[in-house]
């Protein structure tokens, strides 16, 4: 037995999100918490309940749902006074969402709505339109994913922030669309 386990990194890189339950998995807002809790290191239950002031049978439950969507895994375990205690971590570092549906995109604003909400610091929120070609919008999405990608994190104990980049064409008014 040993005080403080050593965690690997998540196994992959990125995970492209696309199976029916995964979509499903993502439905709900504690789990999308759940996933940005496990965002850098494994904890166990006990530990995500206190961080995000929920019941432990509750995160129990959302924890099994999003393992058995494949989106987290049990990173390592250790025996606590004749217990075993399991430490979850997210399959990936990175999840894309190659074609996001309805009720994963609307758990993941609402999650990301209640982070915002209880940010202790000052947010930045920025929503633009702007008329681009195809080829233009095809390159500020790869400097936006380079962006987030190369930013460099620093040592443990700094706070941590969350980046939410979505890049999307906006649809066309219906009365638009039947005259093109």
């Amino acid at each position: 037995m040993h005080d403080k386990p050593t965690h690997l990194p998540p196994p992959e890189d990125v995970l492209e999100i696309g199976a029916p339950e995964q979509f499903a998995a993502l439905a709900h807002p504690l789990r999308q918490r759940l996933l940005f809790a496990l965002g850098h290191r494994p904890a166990t239950v006990r530990q995500l309940a206190a961080q995000l002031e929920a019941k432990k049978g509750n995160v129990a439950h959302h924890l099994k749902v999003l393992r058995e969507a494949g989106l987290i895994h049990i990173a390592e375990t250790r025996q606590v006074r004749g217990g075993t205690e399991q430490y979850y971590q997210r399959t990936a570092r990175h999840m894309a969402v190659a074609e996001p549906q309805a009720a994963g995109t609307a758990a993941m604003f609402a999650a990301f709505a209640q982070e915002l909400d209880l940010s202790p610091a000052e947010t930045h929120l920025t929503l633009r339109h702007l008329r681009l070609s195809p080829t233009k919008a095809r390159e500020l999405g790869e400097t936006l994913a380079r962006l987030v990608d190369e930013a460099e994190e620093e040592a443990e104990g700094r706070p941590l922030h969350g980046v939410l980049v979505a890049l999307y064409q906006q649809a066309l008014p219906a009365d638009a669309t039947s005259s093109v």
